[in-house]
């Protein structure tokens, strides 16, 4: 049995079958969770059966895909329904989130982004950090299995004690998270993610629960050694959530409106549109869904997008390419769209761009228009500094929700051949106007795409010159990872996920792979900065004890300092003290460990980290050779706003 195999269960349900067991049963319950999920299983309809034993059966009932309450989860063991098999149940199924709203045809993949502090902490200073702190006060029980009663709407300038007390208990779950690490956060420490998540959502904290609910999939993803599981995005979950927590008791006005979020993705009327199609390229998500997106603009240059995601993977994106859009009765598919236009009346549109395919949605097939053309042309017009800087504030983790715009960047350039790096080969290509090297990247290396054949066909044409639409992808060099571009000929555009280019088709068939010349930024000019990130990611898997045991970090700080980076190290500094630090009783017992003060630190590190990681990239892309070489300064790197206070 696989957790994709079960049916969602609401965070609630979860929360309170683990509330209801005994301690005996609770210490149980990860390895119930572990032996339940060797267990066969067989779907009817809305019920799902897990064969507990040869003589038992549980059955999790979903009217509508999801389990809602604690009785549509039953066991016939002689222990029911205080048994420990319907808890784990419950836990080893993939927890529902009823925040987001997908648009129809696509995957859920909330996103999150960090900001910090706990609530009613004052941060370590940006400079002259001291070795500890500490943070918010402890907070309610979560083991209560009494269910919260939602909140009057909240005033639009600040937040409501019932909201303060919510987040302060996202806050505590989190810390606990951080004190545990992976290891340590089984079935229980979930619940309470999962309590405060439901506490959340009834006091108007969509956004908070979505970040609680993110961090509990993580969480199981980690414990249950899924290769798609990394580190980094449980980092950013768990700063999320902190983050979020802390400002719902200091944000006011619209910076409180965005911290609360929104329940639904919108979709807001939009009139009548003209679509020019752009290019289509296949979705793959590590959750195991597929499918295909289609880029299309505005007169104006508004992006906007048509997708078609669902279960299936690789070879569903394939498929779904040619098949027709899911949009009004055009017959168009994917990818003739990719090159043709649409003429839609009664349109809506979502905050980030997704066209709806709602019933009062009309649209017929109109001609496109050529990149070289208008509308398309002025899109290769800004430069590319200009253009990086942009989509740069999309993908920041400091973004907030339905803040608009995209990560896609268009670029005029020269291709100069094949560079090698320790993770693969990439291409390097020189922007026509600005001059910047570019390394570009293959967008996903499914072989069943055509991402990697396509990229390295193009190394074999140096001197080409193509106009190019990828993605930027955040490092301390121009990078990108291309998604489409002009045909070599100049005669129309090359889907690189989905058409397959030959030899035919380059300007000079059969050339060997040109070997680049080495762009600026070699391994010794990299930021030191990873002595930071590297603890900040420590912490997750071990949590705080191990952080506290790795020993002096006085030669990891003097290298940051000589690098002119003293803010990290005083961060560095300042979070191994806080792990390290242990109080005893006036009888020399040890005291509980201080978890909100340690969250703190490790918070302001891992919001840091991210600011500079992203200064580098928004540096490189500026024309001038300093912009190339991979480091970092006090000067370059922004502090981060939360710390300032």
């Amino acid at each position: 049995m696989t957790a994709a195999q079960l049916p969602p269960v609401a965070p609630e349900v979860t929360a309170t079958l683990v509330e209801d067991l005994s301690p005996r049963l609770r210490k149980r319950l990860d390895a119930a969770v572990t032996k339940l999920s060797t267990r066969p299983t067989h779907r009817d309809g809305d019920t799902v059966t897990i064969a507990v034993d040869d003589d038992t059966e549980l059955r999790l009932h979903a009217p509508g895909g999801v389990v809602a309450t604690v009785d549509a989860i039953t066991c016939g063991c002689l222990l029911a329904p205080a048994c420990v098999h319907r808890a784990a149940a419950a836990c080893a199924a993939p927890a529902a989130d009823p925040v987001l709203d997908p648009a129809p045809g696509t995957a859920p993949a909330p996103t999150v982004q960090p900001p910090p502090a706990a609530p009613g902490s004052t941060l370590p200073s940006d400079s002259d950090l001291p070795p500890g702190g500490t943070a918010p006060a402890t907070t309610p029980d979560q083991g209560s299995a009494t269910a919260a009663t939602p909140a009057p709407a909240p005033a639009p300038d600040e937040a409501t004690p019932a909201q303060r007390e919510a987040a302060t208990a996202l806050w505590s779950v989190g810390a606990a998270v951080l004190e545990a690490g992976v290891d340590g956060a089984g079935a229980v420490a979930q619940a309470a993610l999962l309590r405060a998540a439901h506490t959340a959502r009834l006091r108007q904290l969509p956004r908070g629960a979505s970040a609680a609910l993110s961090v509990v999939t993580l969480l199981r993803a980690a414990r249950a050694g899924d290769p798609s599981y990394r580190t980094a995005d449980l980092v950013t979950a768990l700063a999320e959530l902190l983050g979020t927590a802390h400002r719902v008791g200091t944000a006011s006005g619209a910076e409180l409106a965005a911290v609360r979020g929104r329940a639904r993705r919108p979709y807001s009327p939009d009139g009548s549109l003209r679509l020019y199609g752009l290019f289509t390229e296949p979705v793959v998500t590590d959750s195991g869904h597929g499918g295909a997106r289609t880029w299309v603009a505005t007169p104006d240059g508004r992006l906007c997008t048509v997708g078609d995601v669902a279960p299936g993977g690789a070879g569903r994106a394939r498929g779904v390419a040619d098949r027709t859009v899911r949009l009004g009765d055009t017959a168009l598919t994917h990818r003739e769209l990719g090159r043709a236009g649409l003429a839609v009346s009664g349109a809506t549109v979502s905050p980030d761009g997704r066209l709806g395919a709602g019933k009062g949605v009309k649209a017929v097939t109109a001609r496109g228009a050529a990149w070289t053309e208008p509308p398309l042309a002025p899109l290769w017009e800004p430069p590319p500094a200009e253009q990086a800087a942009r989509a740069l504030r999309s993908v920041s983790r400091y973004a907030e929700p339905d803040s608009g715009g995209n990560d896609l960047l268009f670029l005029h350039v020269e291709l100069l051949g094949a560079v090698r790096e320790p993770a693969g080969t990439c291409l390097l290509a020189r922007c026509v106007d600005g001059g910047a090297l570019v390394r570009l990247t293959v967008a996903d290396d499914d072989p069943a795409l055509a991402h990697r054949d396509n990229l390295m066909l193009l190394a074999t044409a140096p001197g080409t010159r193509l106009r190019i639409i990828g993605r930027l992808v955040p490092a301390p060099h121009p990078r990108l990872s291309l998604l489409a571009c002009s045909h070599p000929t100049g005669e129309s555009t090359v889907d690189l996920g989905f058409d397959r280019l030959s030899r035919a088709d380059l300007p000079d068939p059969g050339a060997p792979v040109h070997a680049a010349p080495a762009p600026p930024g070699g391994p010794g000019t990299e930021s030191p900065l990873h002595l930071l990130e590297r603890r900040v990611e420590q912490t997750v898997p071990a949590g705080r004890a191990a952080l506290g045991m790795l020993g002096d970090v006085t030669a990891e700080a003097r290298r940051l300092r000589r690098a002119g980076l003293p803010t990290a190290a005083g961060l560095l500094t300042a979070l191994r003290a806080s792990a390290a630090r242990r109080e005893r009783d006036l009888f020399g017992r040890l005291l509980p460990a201080d978890t909100d003060g340690f969250a703190a630190h490790w918070l302001a590190a891992a919001r840091y980290t991210a600011a500079v990681t992203e200064s580098l990239c928004a540096a490189a892309w500026e024309p001038g050779p300093a912009a190339h070489t991979g480091t970092a300064t006090e000067a370059t790197a922004p502090r981060p706003a939360e710390s300032r206070r």
